[in-house]
């Protein structure tokens, strides 16, 4: 007969991780660009209290736990305070994502159900423009001083974040409740049709910031200086806002300036040793450092997601920099990282082209984590780096079902990821493909279905196709193909104008190609296989 463990059953929430750091690690920073351009400092013992402050304010607005407060927000130290503001107290952090076109950020708030939302003054253009359509936000707050409050018309009261928390009591006590309690939500950018939420728990929270704090995957400690790039409002930072307290690591938040000198500056001036973001920004970071022959004196490893990160720049950080580049895999419903690739001693006594080519790879899955690769029948395929199958992941820290959905996604207890993959014998994984026609640019899906039925809209176009093309800086960017119907002419500016009405500007495709017809197939579907043949390239 199987006995219960004699062990105390204390909840995992995310009010313990910034509480233990304002206890045990109450002198360490926490360095913050501010949206308009210094930098600014506290330690984590003010950061809890402000957390704190938050949290009184919050229930003075009438806020309970349970409701939904939104953000649009960068990388600083407001933002911070909210993710522990807002879940300590009980409430539900949604962290929406600005880059989403206007209509799927109304479509998300509105699902979402938010009584607030915190934004940074950088947006509020993008905000006078949402706020009409978004009935259920009743109050609208800006992370700002008096002094660099924007103007927005139609908005009253618009509320400051310091003059709403400054009269607050840092006295709050967090309540206590189970851990499965839900804690923030995020919504997928990489689907068709509206996007889908994911509902995260502190429980899953926790365990995926403790996970991302182990040696094998960021490694992080008290002895570091973590700078994350990947945005707060992509799949919670990857929960380094998390896993930097709770290790007591010092925490560099960039704002919003995010390019190459930016981030070098920041860098070599805080003395950052980890950093992670998606390969774009570490492509813009790397160009800036070779034109002015620069080196890094502190950084000792990125960790790499959101697209794949090619092997040349891997080797480049590697021997030229002596920086290592930890590459993994995750997403939004598997609430950040659930693969990472650190070598091993077996790894590092091959040559240095065949340890990069290693590092290329997905890697191997994260303790908590399951991963398995299934063919078209759902049977289990071998782990041999080859035999391609889709991807398969679960743990405490996947989705079991979308916010608000109808049926759950799972199949057999484990989550479809849509990813084409390869898992070989010493269990490092390899994305090859997708099953769903998305495209990954940057670290962010555009969706090439939505993007043809936008083209299709157009009154001069008969049918539309979509595919991804290699680009050296992106990752892959979108390539159109534009059948026009009969009689009608159509050239590519006057498309792209067109579509620039109906989709976040970064959606654009960078080319058009014109043709009589698109190759379809027995089910009248456009075979992209054959577009991919004939320009498959590269974007140069």
């Amino acid at each position: 007969m199987l006995q219960t463990g004699l062990m105390m059953n204390r909840p995992l929430l995310i009010s313990a991780v910034i509480e233990h750091a304002a206890a045990q690690y109450r002198d360490v920073e926490v360095v913050s660009r501010e949206t308009h351009g210094p930098l600014f400092r506290y330690t984590y013992a003010d950061c809890a209290k402000g957390a704190r402050k938050l949290a009184n304010a919050l229930a003075g607005l009438g806020l309970a736990p349970g409701d939904v407060v939104g953000s649009i927000a960068w990388n600083n130290h407001r933002h911070l305070e909210a993710y522990y503001g807002v879940s300590g107290s009980g409430m539900v952090i949604h962290t929406c994502n600005p880059r989403l076109h206007p209509q799927q950020l109304i479509y998300i708030i509105n699902h979402a159900g938010q009584k607030a939302m915190l934004f940074d003054a950088t947006f509020a253009p993008l905000i006078k423009g949402i706020a009409p359509h978004c009935p259920s936000v009743k109050h609208w707050i800006c992370l700002s001083d008096a002094a660099h409050m924007p103007a927005i018309e139609g908005i009253d009261p618009l509320i400051g974040y310091d003059a709403l928390t400054a009269p607050c009591s840092d006295d709050f006590t967090w309540p206590e409740f189970d851990e499965n309690t839900a804690a923030a939500l995020c919504y997928t950018s990489g689907t068709t049709g509206h996007p889908k939420g994911v509902l995260y728990s502190h429980r899953a929270i926790v365990l995926e910031a403790m996970a991302g704090c182990m040696p094998n995957v960021l490694a992080v400690s008290c002895r570091d200086t973590i700078l994350p790039v990947v945005p707060m409002f992509h799949i919670n930072a990857w929960c380094i806002p998390y896993g930097a307290p709770m290790s007591g690591a010092k925490l560099v938040l960039p704002g919003p300036r995010l390019d190459g000198e930016s981030l070098y500056t920041l860098m070599e001036d805080e003395k950052v040793t980890i950093s992670a973001g998606v390969p774009s920004i570490w492509q813009g970071l790397l160009a800036y450092v070779e034109q002015n022959q620069l080196r890094f004196s502190t950084m000792r490893r990125t960790g790499v997601g959101g697209s794949a990160m090619p092997q040349a720049l891997i080797a480049r950080f590697a021997d030229e920099y002596q920086v290592e580049v930890r590459h993994g895999w995750g997403m939004t419903e598997t609430t950040a990282v659930a693969t990472m690739g650190t070598l091993t001693p077996r790894d590092l006594a091959l040559p240095r082209e065949q340890q990069h080519a290693i590092v290329a790879r997905q890697g191997k899955s994260v303790f908590g984590v399951d991963i398995k690769v299934v063919d078209e029948a759902g049977a289990t395929v071998p782990r041999d780096g080859s035999t391609q199958g889709e991807l398969m992941v679960r743990g405490p820290w996947i989705v079991r079902d979308y916010f608000k959905g109808e049926r759950s996604p799972l199949q057999g207890g484990w989550f479809p990821t849509g990813d084409i993959a390869t898992i070989d014998a010493q269990g490092t994984m390899q994305i090859r493909d997708r099953t769903k026609d998305v495209i990954k640019s940057g670290g962010e899906w555009i969706s090439s279905i939505d993007l043809e039925s936008a083209a299709v809209a157009h009154p001069a176009v008969a049918m539309a196709a979509v595919i991804g093309v290699k680009h050296p800086k992106w990752d892959e960017r979108p390539l159109m193909f534009i059948a026009p119907k009969p009689g009608q002419t159509v050239d590519k500016e006057e498309l792209l104008a067109f579509l620039a009405d109906r989709v976040a500007k970064w959606w654009l495709p960078d080319d058009v190609v014109f043709v009589d017809s698109l190759p379809v197939g027995g089910t009248g579907k456009v075979q992209k296989e054959e577009l991919r043949k004939t320009h498959g390239g590269v974007f140069r």
